[in-house]
C-alpha cells in the first residue's frame, strides 16, 4: 500500500516522500482512513511504529481546506495533548515537517521554559497546539488561548498521561474543547484506567490494534545480568570496557541515581549527558541534541524523561534498574532494534528485583537470556537488603514514659 492509496493529497505526499518514506507502516494503514472518516479512534501501538504520522498526516488533510484563513484570524482547530516536553517537541517537529507545502501554522508549548514567547505566537495565530497538560491550563487561564473552535483532539501516550497523574487534568481540557469534536486517543498499552477514559470522553471509537500489547522486536537481543545491588556500577563499567559499545541509553529509577552514575562515567572517562524532571528543559534538549549528534555516546535517563525520544540507531539499552512496571521496560527496549536494525537489551537484576524479572517475562511471553558469566555474580540464594535499625526502645512494649503519665496543662 502506498500513502496514494490512503487518499492523502499531493502536498502531503510530497512532504512524505522528501522525508524518506516509501510506505505507510501498518499503524497508519489502519488509523488513517479512519481518522479521514471523522472516526474516535483508540489506537494501541508502541513507540517506533510511525503512530505520530497516523494522527499528523489525516489532522493536516482535514484541515486543509481552512489553510488560508488570514494569520490572525486562524483558530486552534486541532489540539495534541502529550505528556512530556520531549515527546511535544518531537510531534510538533513531525508537524512541521508533514505541512511543509501548506500553510497550515502549527505550535508548542510546555513547562519550564518562558510563557511569554509562547504566548506571543499564540497571539498571531495557529490552526494546531501540541501541549503539555500543565501549560496548556496556566495559557487557557490567563485567556491566552480558547479551545472552543476545536475540531480534533489527540491524546498521545494516554497510559503515561494516566500513570503521570494527569487524568483531572485531561478531563478538564476535552471539558474546555466543543462537545462535536473529533478524539483520537493514542497509547502503547490499554489498561483499565486508559479504558474508562476512553468511555466517557470518545464517541462510539473505532479500536486499532498494532502487534500485541508486549511485542518486543525479534532482533532484539534481551540479556539478564544477576547482581548484587552494590556491584551494578562496577558491572555497568566492565560492560563498557569490554562488551557494549556505541549509542548506548542507560535506564535508573531515580533522579539521583542518575546524577550519581554520571558523575562516576565522567569520572572513568565517558562521554556521558543526563536528563531527568529536574533539568530545564533547555539543558534537557541540549543533551538530546549532543546524543543525538553522537558528541556524546551515553545518555543516562529517567523513565518520564525518555519517553517519546526518537533517536535512531541506538546500539544498546541498560537497564541499570529494573522497571516495577513490567510494561515500562517494553518501552525501554523498544528505544533499539527499530526499523528492521539490531540492538542489545541489558538488564540488571538485584535480589530485590527479582519479582519485577517474573512480571516483565510474563508480559513479554519470553524467558530473559542468563548471563552468568561476569565478575559480580549475585549469590541465588541471596535475600534483598532491609535496613533496620539496631537501636532498641528503653521503654518496654506498650508502656508509657513519665513524662505522659503526668497530668499537663492542656491549652484548651
Amino acid at each position: 500500500m502506498s500513502f496514494k492509496d490512503l487518499q492523502l493529497n499531493k502536498p502531503l505526499r510530497r512532504a512524505v516522500a522528501e522525508a524518506g518514506y516509501d510506505n505507510p507502516t501498518l499503524v497508519q494503514e489502519k488509523a488513517i482512513p479512519a481518522i479521514l472518516d471523522k472516526k474516535d479512534v483508540v489506537v494501541s501501538a508502541q513507540t517506533g511504529t510511525g503512530k505520530t504520522a497516523a494522527f499528523a498526516l489525516p489532522i493536516l488533510q482535514l484541515l486543509f481546506d481552512q489553510q488560508d484563513a488570514p494569520k490572525r484570524g486562524k483558530k486552534i482547530k486541532a489540539l495534541i495533548v502529550s505528556p512530556t516536553r520531549e515527546l511535544a517537541v518531537q510531534i510538533a517537529k513531525n508537524f512541521e515537517t508533514y505541512s511543509t507545502y501548506t500553510n497550515l501554522r502549527t505550535t508548542v508549548v510546555f513547562g519550564g521554559t518562558s510563557v511569554e514567547p509562547q504566548k506571543d505566537i499564540l497571539k498571531k495565530g495557529v490552526d494546531i497546539l501540541i501541549a503539555t497538560p500543565g501549560r496548556l491550563l496556566d495559557l487557557h487561564k490567563q485567556t491566552a488561548l480558547h479551545l472552543d473552535q476545536v475540531e480534533v483532539l489527540v491524546l498521545d501516550e494516554a497510559d503515561l498521561m494516566l500513570d503521570m497523574g494527569f487524568i483531572d487534568d485531561v478531563r478538564k481540557i476535552e471539558r474546555l474543547c466543543p462537545t462535536e469534536k473529533q478524539t483520537l486517543l493514542f497509547s502503547a498499552t490499554i489498561p483499565h484506567k486508559v479504558e474508562d477514559l476512553a468511555k466517557t470522553i470518545l464517541n462510539n471509537p473505532e479500536r486499532i490494534l498494532v502487534a500485541p500489547n508486549a511485542s518486543t522486536s525479534k532482533k532484539l537481543e534481551q540479556l539478564l545480568y544477576y547482581v548484587p545491588k552494590r556491584n551494578k556500577i562496577e558491572l555497568c563499567l566492565h560492560l563498557l570496557r569490554n562488551t557494549i559499545k556505541g549509542h548506548i541509553i542507560i535506564f535508573r529509577r531515580t533522579k539521583f541515581g542518575v546524577s550519581k552514575l554520571e558523575q562516576t562515567l565522567l569520572k572513568n572517562g565517558y562521554k556521558v549527558d543526563s536528563i531527568h524532571g529536574d533539568k530545564s528543559q533547555s539543558a534537557r534538549q541540549e543533551a538530546l541534541n549532543k546524543f543525538t549528534k553522537k558528541e556524546v555516546n551515553i545518555l543516562i535517563a529517567t523513565d518520564v524523561a525518555a519517553r517519546g525520544i526518537d533517536i535512531d540507531s541506538l546500539d544498546a539499552v541498560i537497564n541499570f534498574d529494573l522497571p516495577n512496571i513490567p510494561e515500562t521496560y517494553v518501552h525501554r527496549i523498544g528505544r533499539t532494534a527499530r526499523a528492521g536494525q539490531t540492538g542489545v537489551a541489558y538488564s540488571f537484576c538485584s535480589a530485590d528485583e527479582k519479582s519485577y524479572i517474573k512480571t516483565i517475562q510474563q508480559l513479554i511471553s519470553l524467558q530473559l537470556d542468563v548471563i552468568d558469566d561476569h565478575p559480580y555474580p549475585l549469590d541465588p540464594k541471596a535475600k534483598p537488603i532491609v535496613h533496620t535499625s539496631n537501636k532498641k526502645s528503653k521503654h518496654k512494649k506498650g508502656r508509657k514514659g513519665k513524662g505522659s503519665k503526668q497530668k499537663k496543662k492542656r491549652w484548651y
